[in-house]
C-alpha cells in the first residue's frame, strides 16, 4: 500500500477530511472533527491509528510492525509500519477499526447523520 492508496481509502469513508494541523509533514484524517489516522509524508509509510486498548496490545505482540502509538497515547494508540509485511486486509481492517472507534464516541445525530450519506 502506498500513501495515495491510503489517502483515497480514508477519504472515501463518510464524512471525513484531511488536512496538516501539525506541520506540512503529518496528513491527517478526522471524522467528526477527531483524528482517527495520522501518516507522516517524511519518513517510511507508517500510519497511527486509534485501537482498543486490549486489541492494541495483542497486535503488538503478533506483529513487529506494530508499535505503541508514536508521539500518541500509547495505550490508544498504535504505530503500523507499512513495510509490506502485512496484508492489505489487515492494513485496511486497523483503518476501520480506528474509524468505527472514533465513529461510535460521536454524539448519537452525527452518528446518524455519517451513517445517511
Amino acid at each position: 500500500m502506498d500513501i495515495k492508496e491510503l489517502r483515497d481509502y480514508c477519504l472515501s469513508k463518510n464524512g471525513v477530511t484531511e488536512g496538516f494541523p501539525f506541520d506540512e509533514n503529518v496528513l491527517v484524517f478526522k471524522v467528526g472533527g477527531k483524528m482517527f489516522l495520522l501518516a507522516p509524508l517524511d519518513s517510511a509509510l507508517q500510519m497511527n491509528v486509534k485501537c482498543d486498548p486490549e486489541l492494541a496490545m495483542q497486535l503488538r505482540e503478533q506483529y513487529p510492525e506494530i508499535q505503541p502509538g508514536y508521539h500518541m497515547n500509547k495505550k490508544l494508540w498504535n504505530t503500523v509500519e507499512l513495510t509490506g509485511s502485512l496484508t492489505r486486509k489487515q492494513i485496511l481492517e486497523f483503518i476501520d477499526h480506528s474509524y468505527n472507534l472514533i465513529v461510535s464516541g460521536l454524539p448519537k445525530s452525527l452518528q446518524a447523520e455519517l451513517q445517511n450519506n
